[in-house]
């Protein structure tokens, strides 16, 4: 199983906390911090995907349940008319982000903020988050790194001028967060609220 390169100094550092200490003090010390490194290595564990392969297709860019999908929520949309797909990622799912859409990259934008809970609808617009907008064919697509709670620290691996494919990973949100993807408002959404769906994988909308 891959692993995404932002876990092994945590992974590393529990691992060797874990050494010290059952040589210096008791394996009953070394226990738990061996568990804390397996449980490193599960959250940021990067599994191979095999994207659809359709122009059309939006991808879902995370693993998750669906919270929104609709038309976007006002206070929390970029300008112009937008459809909205927020999806909320638990500490169980796989947190590498992929791209939804191939295409240039026209802009990235970090955004400070609050650290609210992820699945509260105000967070897509309080939080601390990252936001890449993606030239798909003269169609822009939006996608948001949005923190958490636990997720204080977002990767994003790409940046401007860049050009991606569907699929393609483009970074990590660490410990439980939410992705916001906004797409133009003639799309249609192929997702509902509560499903669940695999990020590089699942579609979740259809450009017209």
């Amino acid at each position: 199983m891959r692993l995404d390169p932002d876990g092994l100094p945590f992974i590393g550092g529990a691992l060797l906390l874990a050494l010290i200490a059952g040589s210096t003090v008791s394996s009953a010390w070394a226990i738990p911090l061996v568990v804390f490194g397996l449980f490193f290595a599960f959250f940021f564990r990067d599994p191979e995907r095999v994207s659809p392969v359709d122009e059309h297709n939006v991808l879902s860019p995370a693993d998750g349940r669906v919270l929104v999908a609709g038309p976007a929520l006002a206070d929390a949309a970029p300008p112009g008319a937008w459809l909205q797909i927020s999806i909320f990622l638990s500490p169980m799912d796989v947190h590498v982000n992929r791209m939804p859409v191939g295409g240039r990259v026209t802009k990235v934008e970090y955004h400070p903020g609050r650290f609210l809970p992820a699945y509260r609808h105000e967070a897509g617009d309080l939080n601390e988050y990252t936001e890449v907008t993606i030239d798909h064919h003269g169609q822009p697509i939006v996608v948001r790194q949005i923190v958490g709670v636990l997720a204080r620290r977002i990767v994003c691996r790409v940046k401007e001028g860049d050009e991606v494919h569907a699929g393609d990973r483009f970074g990590v949100m660490k410990f439980g967060s939410r992705m916001d993807i906004f797409v133009p408002a003639a799309a249609q959404i192929a997702v509902h609220v509560n499903d669940k769906v695999m990020g590089g994988v699942s579609v979740i909308a259809r450009l017209r």
